[in-house]
C-alpha cells in the first residue's frame, strides 16, 4: 500500500464531513488535504483509543519525533511519507502540526474549561490550525484569509464539542465551559443521562448561537478574490450548517441520540455547495474590473 492509498483509506473510513468535500479538488491539492487530514486523525485516535495515559504521552512524543523526520526529510510513517512528497507544493509549518499535537494533549491533561476563553485555545490547537494548513493547501492570495480560517475552525469545533457532548462527557470530558454550565443550571451529571430539560435544551441552543455568530463572522471574513479557491472549506461549512440544523430542529437532544447526516446527504450537500460556488465564481469573474 502506498502513503497516499494509506491516508486515503483512513480518511474514508472515518466517515468525516471532511472527506466528502475532498472529492471536488484538483488532484495535487486533493492528496494534501487527504493527507493532512490523515494526520490529524492519527494523532486523535492516539487519544481516544488508548486506554493508558502513560502510552498515550510517549504515542504523542513519538509523533512529534515523527515530524521533525518528516521536515529532514526521514519520515516513516505512512501519514508522514505522503506529507513528505508535498512540502515543495505546499508551505505546510511544522509548528502548525506541532500544534495539533499539542491540542490532542489538551485532552489528557484538561477535563473541563473554567471560560469560553479557557476554550479557545483548545478550538484553535484541534481545529483553526488545521483550518490554517488547509487555506496553504487550497491557496489565498488575501491574507484576511486566515482570520477566515481560524474562525471557521472555531465554528466546525464548537459544532463538534455539541454534537459528542454525552459522548465526550462519559469519557470524563466537559468542553462546554463551566460558568455556563452553573450559568443554566446544568451539571456535568446531567450531560450524562439521556434527558433533555429545559435547562439543557437552553444551555444547547447557547452553544448553537454561538457556533453560528462564528460561521457567519468566517463567511463575512473571506474576501470574494479567495472565495473559489476556498470553496473545499465553505462546502465543509454547508455541511456543518446542516448539522446543526438537524440538532435545533430535533429539539437539541444530543444526550438522547447521535445526530449524523447520512454518507448520501454529505455528498448531495457537498455537490450543491460546489455548484453554488462555481456560478458565484463565474459571476465574480464577469463583473471583475
Amino acid at each position: 500500500m502506498t502513503p497516499d492509498q494509506y491516508c486515503q483509506d483512513k480518511a474514508a473510513s472515518s466517515g468525516s464531513s471532511f472527506y466528502s468535500s475532498f472529492r471536488f479538488l484538483p488532484e495535487l491539492k486533493r492528496r494534501a488535504i487527504t493527507a493532512l487530514y490523515a494526520f490529524c486523525r492519527e494523532v486523535d485516535d492516539v487519544v481516544d483509543e488508548c486506554k493508558d495515559e502513560v502510552v498515550a504521552r510517549q504515542t504523542l512524543n513519538w509523533w512529534r519525533d515523527e515530524v521533525s523526520k518528516l521536515y529532514k526529510g526521514q519520515a516513516t510513517h505512512p501519514v508522514t511519507q505522503a506529507l513528505q512528497a508535498l512540502l515543495n507544493d505546499f508551505n505546510l509549518a511544522e509548528e502548525y502540526l506541532l500544534e495539533i499535537i499539542d491540542g490532542m494533549e489538551m485532552d489528557l491533561d484538561i477535563h473541563q474549561y473554567a471560560t469560553f476563553k479557557d476554550l479557545t485555545l483548545y478550538c484553535y490547537r484541534a481545529a483553526s490550525v488545521v483550518g490554517l494548513l488547509s487555506v496553504e493547501i487550497f491557496g489565498f492570495r488575501n491574507r484576511e484569509t486566515l482570520k477566515y480560517a481560524h474562525d471557521l475552525g472555531i465554528a466546525f469545533q464548537l459544532t463538534n464539542i455539541l454534537r459528542d457532548v454525552r459522548e465526550d462527557a462519559e469519557r470524563g470530558r466537559v468542553y462546554l465551559p463551566q460558568d455556563e454550565l452553573r450559568q443554566f443550571g446544568v451539571s456535568q451529571q446531567n450531560l450524562t443521562q439521556p434527558v433533555t430539560s429545559d435547562a439543557v435544551k437552553k444551555l444547547f441552543r447557547f452553544q448553537a448561537d454561538r457556533a453560528r455568530e462564528y460561521y457567519i463572522k468566517a463567511f463575512n471574513e473571506l474576501p470574494d478574490e479567495d472565495r473559489f479557491s476556498q470553496r473545499t472549506g465553505l462546502i465543509m461549512a454547508e455541511i456543518y450548517l446542516s448539522l446543526l440544523d438537524e440538532i435545533e430542529n430535533d429539539g437539541y437532544r444530543v444526550l438522547e441520540h447521535r445526530i449524523n447526516l447520512t454518507p448520501t446527504r454529505k455528498l448531495w450537500l457537498a455537490w450543491r455547495a460546489s455548484r453554488r460556488e462555481k456560478k458565484r465564481y463565474k459571476q465574480y469573474m464577469r463583473n471583475k474590473p
